[in-house]
């Protein structure tokens, strides 16, 4: 079992990966590694990332810097759980750089839809702590599921029905 990953392990992932990119990329930070750098959580089990445009070579490197720091890495983003959210890029947040990689929370409108549908105690947690901060707003959440609700035939694993009821239990309040 490898450990947990806090504010400082996310630090030194970032600084490795800058290191380890020899060409412009992104990297999306989602889940868990949002939730510790923004302050909602001490520490999350993965730190789960996109990145693009994806390399070889960072695949490579991110082998390397999963064993140095001992953690966990997952390369998910919300639209491996719904539909892509229209103008999600234009919504992500800067964090940082380190060498040329540039570091971003992904949209946080997207997380929060991913995590209603995924439904875990936790996510629940972090999509209030996201309307607490008053990083999303409940009308523009249920606007922008409203805009996927369509596309939500394009993942069989999802019950439309239940993830709508899931949205405006959020989005009623």
């Amino acid at each position: 079992m490898r450990d947990l990953t806090d504010r400082d392990k996310m630090t030194r992932f970032m600084l490795l990966f800058g290191r380890a990119a020899r060409s412009e990329c992104r990297v999306y930070f989602t889940g868990g590694c949002t939730a510790v750098l923004m302050g909602w959580r001490a520490a999350t089990v993965d730190v789960a990332l996109k990145f693009e445009p994806e390399s070889d070579e960072l695949f490579r490197a991110l082998q390397d810097i999963k064993e140095s720091l001992s953690i966990n890495i997952e390369l998910v983003s919300p639209p491996d759980f719904i539909p892509s959210v229209p103008g999600w890029e234009d919504r992500c947040v800067y964090i940082g750089r380190e060498g040329k990689a540039s570091f971003f929370h992904y949209d946080i409108y997207s997380q929060a839809l991913s995590k209603i549908e995924r439904g875990h105690e936790q996510d629940i947690e972090d999509v209030q702590s996201m309307l607490a901060d008053r990083l999303i707003e409940r009308e523009k959440l249920l606007s922008l599921f409203l805009e996927i609700k369509p596309s939500l035939y394009r993942y069989p694993a999802l019950e439309e029905n239940v993830f709508e009821t899931k949205v405006r239990e959020i989005t009623d309040h």
